[in-house]
């Protein structure tokens, strides 16, 4: 039970009235926020307005229940728009479904394997990159609605969507573009002057501007889209459980989209509820946090959901709304739900455009532009591998951005750790012994990792043999991996064959049990290992005078 251990059973120790009004409060508001963002998210994702609610409801539920952190709130993000609607264009809806339940037991499974941690070890060049590529991408979704273009079905890919934009640029509808226009300055404006309202300034722009956006559409009946002309409304009430059906030949085409939605899972969530702890000065369980994710995204696809992870917008909002346990979260789905059992009638008035330009508006506050704008002053490799992997997102695929990311990332830590690592000859101001035995008796000092980026140490030491003593000192080795291992024993081999007596000092601690592990002390006679380098100097002169 250790393993599996949500923090709403550590939420009650002190918990009182005030409390829980306060949870209530900030879990109404951030249910009325998550409405249309849900539906938005679900809309550009290629769904119906209901699965991006369905999935606030359930899954967002379900992630406050079982998650490992106070304040998190679940739900539809804008991260997954690009990846899911990628899916229903060449898998199709079930194969989506049953891609989300796959990636919930690869989120599962990480949690359960404590992998929690590994997402942290993501260099933040890669997160950048990619959350200003899919950035992009969800804006150049939105155009379509935002000027009301006439378009049967946009292409997922990049090159085709912008071809498929150009052909239909002369079909703007300018009753929509001026009703998103208004909707996007709007939520500008309200973002700017929020502090200076009042009372008003705990209502979120999002949801101000979709209301005026539908009580306009509405009222005029302005000749624009809305989800009742394309959708038919949404539904006031869940939809019942319905089985996926499950088989190892449809698995196998979605396993690499679903390893992508929960990596891209982990990351969001894991991402989200650190910003939280930062907010609410504590500490999620990353572990806990991860299972909740695999278990929202499980159950939530059998009653028509999407995928699901942390969100930071909602969850920010919850914690400026007094939140101080996952009750909050539990109270934005249950919202959401009255909302859609009592309300949802008055969801068909509510125009496409004024959700584009929701989403533009949050597409350009998820990125970190700022970033880019101070790229000289970062490294040439932290800005190729920040540049490389935003590009790969938005003209290829986010799978092959994360893995050139990781690759370079990996490229440029090896390339530094390196560089770190380094040797130097003993000298004879330390020792003045060493000067009447040069050529003889030759010391070196190691400092560093030596490991498969640093064998080169190794080598170069075996080109600078002396003719008798070799002493190598590894007191300031902090670490030998298997090659360098592998790498010093080679080297105790030349030195074997050509009679040269080999002296190691300093191991001690990881080192020292490598040279257990990999056999070098057992191939050492004892008179050839010490402590320190002072003692292995005056044995190496003594047996040269010998």
């Amino acid at each position: 039970m250790n393993l599996f251990h949500p923090k709403l059973l550590n939420s009650f120790k002190g918990y009182n009235g005030a409390l829980l009004s306060k949870d209530i409060l900030a879990g109404i508001t951030v249910g009325v926020v998550a409405l249309p963002l849900a539906m938005a998210f679900a809309i550009a994702s290629g769904l119906k307005p209901e699965a991006g609610i369905f999935t606030a409801i359930i899954a967002g539920g379900l992630i406050s229940v079982l998650g490992g952190s106070r304040v998190q709130i679940g739900g539809p993000a804008g991260a997954f728009i690009v990846i899911v609607y990628g899916i229903v264009d060449h898998y199709g809806i079930a194969n989506l479904l049953l891609a989300t339940a796959m990636s919930g037991v690869f989120l599962f499974l990480m949690g359960l394997f404590r992998l929690g941690t590994l997402i942290r070890f993501i260099p933040v060049a890669v997160i950048i990159g990619f959350t200003n590529g899919i950035a992009v991408l969800i804006g150049l979704s939105q155009v379509k609605e935002f000027f009301g273009l006439q378009i049967t079905k946009m292409p997922a890919e990049f090159f085709q969507a912008i071809q498929t934009l150009y052909a239909a640029a002369d079909t703007v509808n300018s009753t929509a573009l001026m009703l998103s226009m208004g909707s996007l300055v709007l939520l500008i404006s309200w973002r700017a002057f929020q502090k200076h309202l009042g009372y008003l300034s705990h209502i979120p722009g999002t949801v101000i501007a979709t209301a005026s956006a539908t009580i306009v559409t509405g009222v005029f009946n302005l000749p624009v889209a809305t989800i009742g002309s394309r959708f038919g409304g949404i539904p006031s009430g869940l939809p019942s459980f319905e089985w996926i059906p499950i088989s190892w030949g449809t698995a196998q085409f979605v396993i690499a989209p679903a390893i992508t939605l929960a990596l891209l899972g982990a990351i969001e969530s894991l991402l989200c509820a650190r910003i939280a702890d930062g907010l609410i000065h504590d500490r999620h369980e990353s572990n806990q946090e991860l299972m909740a994710q695999g278990v929202a995204n499980v159950v939530s696809p059998f009653f028509g959901g999407m995928p699901a992870t942390g969100t930071i917008a909602r969850t920010v909002t919850n914690i400026q709304s007094g939140a101080s346990t996952p009750i909050a979260g539990i109270v934005h789905s249950i919202t959401l739900l009255v909302i859609i059992l009592f309300g949802a009638p008055l969801a068909k008035d509510i125009p496409l455009a004024s959700l584009a330009a929701i989403l533009i508006f949050v597409a350009w506050n998820m990125g970190e532009w700022k970033k880019f704008a101070d790229l000289k002053q970062f490294r040439l490799p932290y800005r190729l591998t920040m540049l490389s992997v935003f590009f790969l997102t938005i003209i290829l695929d986010l799978t092959v951005a994360i893995q050139v990311g990781l690759l370079l990332a990996f490229i440029t830590f090896i390339y530094r750790i390196s560089s770190l690592s380094r040797y130097e000859l003993a000298s004879a101001a330390d020792f003045p012994e060493l000067e009447q035995h040069r050529g003889y008796v030759a010391a070196f000092r190691i400092y560093g990792a030596i490991f498969f980026g640093a064998v080169k140490i190794l080598e170069r030491i075996e080109n600078e043999l002396p003719s008798k003593v070799l002493v190598l000192d590894l007191k300031n080795v902090i670490y030998i991996d298997v090659s360098s291992m592998d790498a010093l024993l080679e080297l105790e081999e030349v030195c074997k064959n050509q009679g040269i007596k080999l002296i190691v000092c300093g191991l001690a601690h990881q080192p020292y049990e490598m040279a257990v592990r990999g056999g070098l002390l057992e191939r050492l006679p004892v008179d050839s290992i010490y402590p320190d380098l002072h003692h292995g100097i005056t044995a190496a002169i003594s047996d040269n005078a010998n």
